[in-house]
């Protein structure tokens, strides 16, 4: 059987709470429920959430422009291109 109650909470708290059960497309009660029960030790209800699939490239394929894998200097000289660029970030 279940019970109302009144409970006074933070004023930010509550939007938080209100946010986060929104965002899991759930009750405000559901999540209260739940924080409740993982505090007092009891198993929470285990989510059947569906599982999230990793972003799938669509690119085709294939080298750059201008990218000739017979010549190790282009190669080296791209290679040192890139780590040019990634050094000039931590400046």
């Amino acid at each position: 059987m279940t019970e109302r109650t009144t409970v006074r909470l933070p004023e930010d708290l509550l939007s938080r709470a209100r946010r986060k059960a929104a965002a899991e497309n759930r009750t405000l009660t559901s999540l209260i429920e739940d924080g409740l029960r993982a505090v007092i030790g009891e198993n929470p209800k285990k989510e059947r959430r569906k599982p999230v699939m990793p972003r799938v490239s669509k690119a085709g394929g294939g080298l750059m422009p201008g990218v000739d894998l017979t010549d190790p200097s282009t190669l080296q000289e791209a290679d040192d291109l890139d780590y040019v660029r990634r050094m000039q970030r931590f400046e």
